[in-house]
């Protein structure tokens, strides 16, 4: 019988308003059992762009007039806090590269578990998996099995710490997030040099990116715009599906150790932007170096675009 590790992760409700990233307080308290319990406030730095009062708004850099339409996120902030906990369980030695059974379950403050969830951007549960030194990504969804329980099968490239942000919705209640943690023995790879480059390609498809303004600053609403391009002949994709239901998706960290709530902003894709750029509205609310990933299906395969950018 494998060992096993269990985190447990207080929720911080997402406050769905637009271009609002509140920060933080979180502590976490490991208990005398090996538990992890992580505090975060519950107004955490998840961001709805999309989500005002229809009204034509003019893109700095396209002649074209972009629609910020009301969608299905609508009025969510006014929904109250569920305040669930998440706990997490994995091997307790994991190894890289070799697929890992994980389990979450939700429960409520009493312990006892939450067997309704509502579905949203398609699924009933996000997980975003990421490396504390933020070289590795994954997007993936955990199956529900029903009485708070989801399981999902997946693999860590690298040893060192990882951070899961658990992202799902109680039902008639917040959207929540919850910050679990693995570690994956091992030497973990030598930090890569922060690299700015705001043209790269990824497989068949070149991403450009462009922001509303020379200089990001602390708090102030800012225009991420991915112009996405076929590698081989430099023409605007005309293969660009939705994704999850929205034009793409983008997940921001900071730069930060450890990895807390505070440091994640998810952002949602603006509606009726040209066929080829897919654009979102998000703000930073600390200084210092953001990794993001904007993450778009061409033609049923999911590109995920990464770049540095530096907030002032």
């Amino acid at each position: 019988m494998k060992d096993f590790f269990t985190a447990l992760a207080i929720t911080s409700t997402l406050v769905l308003t637009q271009a609002c990233a509140s920060q933080v307080n979180k502590s976490e308290t490991p208990n005398s059992n090996g538990t992890t319990v992580s505090n975060a406030n519950t107004h955490a730095g998840h961001n709805m762009d999309n989500s005002q009062t229809p009204k034509a708004e003019k893109n700095p850099h396209s002649s074209h007039n972009i629609e910020n339409s009301r969608d299905e996120h609508s009025g969510h902030s006014k929904l109250e806090s569920a305040n669930a906990t998440a706990k997490l369980t994995v091997a307790d030695k994991i190894t890289p590269n070799t697929p890992v059974p994980i389990v979450i379950e939700v429960q409520d403050n009493n312990g006892k578990a939450i067997a309704n969830f509502d579905q949203f951007q398609e699924k009933l549960m996000h997980l975003i998996i990421v490396s504390d030194d933020l070289q590795s990504f994954n997007h993936i969804h955990p199956i529900y099995k029903g009485n708070g329980r989801f399981e999902v099968q997946t693999n860590f490239p690298h040893p060192g710490s990882y951070s899961l942000f658990s992202d799902y919705k109680v039902a008639g209640k917040a959207e929540q997030v919850s910050v679990l943690k693995a570690e994956v023995p091992g030497n973990a790879p030598t930090a890569t040099k922060i690299d700015l480059t705001t043209t790269k390609i990824f497989g068949n498809t070149k991403a450009n990116l462009k922001l509303s303004q020379p200089t990001i600053k602390t708090g102030q609403e800012v225009h991420l715009i991915f112009n996405l391009q076929d590698a081989a002949s430099n023409q605007p994709l005309k293969d660009l599906k939705p994704y999850l239901g929205e034009r793409g998706h983008l997940v921001i960290l900071k730069q930060s150790s450890p990895l807390t709530q505070a440091d994640y902003i998810h952002a949602h894709a603006m509606k009726n932007t040209p066929a080829a750029e897919v654009h979102f509205i998000t703000s930073f609310p600390k200084p210092g170096k953001y990794k993001i990933w904007g993450q778009f299906n061409r033609n049923e395969r999911i590109i995920t675009a990464d770049f540095w950018v530096d907030v002032q």
